[in-house]
């Protein structure tokens, strides 16, 4: 059977290989205790379980072969992909790896965003529920919808049922070649290789996976520190850039410094160049844990829990306004030009502020609900919010009117990144999608995370789109070149195996932190002679450069430094990890 199965894989004979699994399947129903072994070592490690090859050529042949095609195309194939994908959640795939052929296959047959979206969240499903053929298991199986339910399809045959529309062959090889009765499945054992491992598999056959060990081994070399002040759990952390202090020939001190915000209701500022004594201020008045920090060349702002907007001094220390005016917890604050100061709440509002006078201008925003995130650019006045109604808003502040109600989410939205005229929202309906902001239309759907988004980024670079998940995957993307305009994924990268909590992308490095404690800097290499290169795709041009043995411990929040390669971590138990890659340009 191995014999032939490889014989005929290599002349792409689909036929003689159903022939020989269903053989194999029948002779397992009867001598369960001795087949096992004989299936691990010949036919469970087959190389070509793992080829996309494989799995295209035996798509093209479930279509050829079936003759009762239904006459809407787009079902028939949509419903052919579901069989395939519970053939790979049976054979123990890794859902990245099945997710990336599934993907393939989908985009070969043209289909759209609609039907990717559910494809994903049906292949999420399966591999939760899957037990392996032949009584086999897959090993360890990872949580992916994270407690939240799939987007199933209405259109689509739940995948634990066999779809009728696919009785010729898909009866065929499921009924006939994977059933097996109670005393079979109690035989299940754990498969060996790579599926037995709990580390993140990235196959060299995938173009659109990073093969990262070679630059993991080549740089290890790194520099962490453990920060201890707060008696709480981090919620609340920022980055001091040099364009919020207008640091044009880097001489402000505070370019760099992290500002924390914890459940003790204190705020910290930390100096990394003092290597030792870091801590250089806290800051306290609030009576609740912090949710949100800002600041600009004199002042930080903080959100909190009570209700209330603190301005302190950054020099002195001391606060110089309490603004209050919201009526449930602030969780987004924002310094801006002329001693003004922005913040959003549960409360469904946001509002503007004068520092001067103590006192809210106006409330520029509101929401039917809690808003969770929020983008405003100072230099057009263009406010940007969104929340738990899954609407993003567009408010032109300094004309005074709302310009759109953007709508196409249909759960939460966690993240949102404005560039010029483009916008991005990440949500927890497992997809990003990209707006404009002048004529409020939606550009383009950003599917196939198997979680909620909770980090969406701009490449400047490049142009092109980063979103990091729940599912740990980061994916780079960037416009298709195709007619329609839309975003086309060109990379996964699978080196965090928790949520991605922060991305952070400049013109060389890009910063990624996850709950897990890890974080990762990738660079995007020059050209010799200066100038980035220009051949194949911009944005699978980002390699990894370093990432730092991650410790045991829940991060909540992550910021980065990128001008001085640093990232900071805040973690549950109340201490900072400062990571300090010291590269030498």
């Amino acid at each position: 059977l191995k014999t032939a199965i490889s014989r005929a894989t290599s002349r792409n004979d689909m036929s003689t290989i159903r022939d020989a699994l269903e053989v194999s399947a029948e002779i397992y129903k009867k001598d369960s205790n001795n087949v096992p072994d004989y299936v691990q070592r010949h036919l469970f490690v087959l190389p070509i379980w793992d080829e996309l090859r494989f799995w295209d050529c035996y798509f093209d042949y479930l279509m050829e072969s079936y003759t009762n095609k239904m006459s809407n195309y787009v079902t028939f194939v949509t419903t052919q992909l579901v069989v395939t994908a519970s053939h790979m959640a049976g054979l123990g795939l890794p859902d990245t790896d099945s997710w990336y052929m599934i993907e393939t296959i989908a985009e070969k047959y043209k289909l759209g965003f609609k039907q990717l979206i559910k494809l994903r969240g049906l292949l999420s499903h399966v591999q939760q529920l899957r037990v392996g053929y032949w009584g086999l298991t897959s090993g360890k199986i990872q949580s992916l919808s994270y407690g939240l339910p799939s987007p199933r399809s209405q259109g689509i045959a739940d995948e634990s049922q066999q779809p009728i529309e696919a009785s010729a062959v898909g009866r065929s090889w499921v009924h006939n070649m994977f059933s097996r009765d109670a005393t079979s499945r109690a035989a299940s054992f754990n498969r060996i290789g790579s599926f037995a491992s709990s580390e993140p598999v990235v196959p060299s056959v995938s173009p659109r996976k990073s093969d990262l060990s070679s630059a993991g081994h080549k740089k290890i070399q790194t520099s962490v520190r453990i920060l201890r002040a707060h008696t709480g759990a981090i919620t609340a952390l920022h980055c001091v850039s040099r364009r919020e202090v207008w640091d044009l020939v880097g001489d402000r001190e505070d370019a760099g410094f992290f500002i924390s915000g914890s459940t003790d209701c204190t705020v910290k500022i930390w100096d990394p160049s003092l290597r030792g004594s870091e801590l250089r201020a806290t800051l306290s008045k609030h009576t609740r844990p912090i949710r949100s920090i800002n600041s600009d060349r004199g002042k930080v702002v903080s959100g909190s829990d009570d209700h209330s907007i603190i301005v302190w001094d950054k020099q002195t220390s001391q606060p110089l306004e309490d603004l209050k005016g919201h009526d449930a917890p602030v969780n987004c604050v924002r310094m801006l030009s002329g001693e003004r100061v922005l913040s959003s709440s549960y409360d469904g509002t946001i509002k503007m502020w004068d520092v001067r006078t103590d006192t809210c201008v106006a409330t520029v925003g509101r929401c039917l609900s809690a808003v969770l995130c929020m983008e405003y650019n100072d230099y057009t006045g263009i406010l940007a919010a969104a929340g738990r109604d899954a609407v993003a808003n567009i408010w032109d502040i300094r004309a005074g009117k709302q310009m759109h109600k953007l709508m196409g989410h249909t759960k939460w939205i966690r993240s949102i990144r404005m560039v010029g005229d483009t916008l991005l929202t990440g949500s927890d309906d497992w997809t990003a999608r990209m707006w404009s902001v002048s004529r409020g239309s939606c550009d383009a759907v950003l599917p196939c995370h198997a979680g909620p988004i909770l980090c969406v980024e701009y490449s400047p670079a490049d142009k092109g789109i980063i979103t990091g998940s729940v599912d740990g995957l980061i994916r780079f993307w960037e416009k298709s070149e195709n007619q329609d305009g839309g975003m086309k994924c060109i990379k996964n990268v699978t080196i965090h195996s928790a949520p991605i909590l922060s991305i952070n992308a400049g013109d060389h490095w890009l910063g990624i932190g996850a709950a897990d404690n890890s974080m990762s800097l990738f660079q995007r290499p020059q050209e010799r002679f200066g100038g980035f290169s220009t051949a194949g795709s911009k944005m699978g041009g980002w390699q990894l450069y370093r990432t730092p043995q991650k410790t045991v411990a829940v991060v909540r929040c992550v910021s980065s430094d990128l001008d001085r390669k640093r990232i900071c971590s805040g973690g549950r138990n109340g201490l900072l990890r400062l990571w300090e890659a010291t590269i030498k340009i």
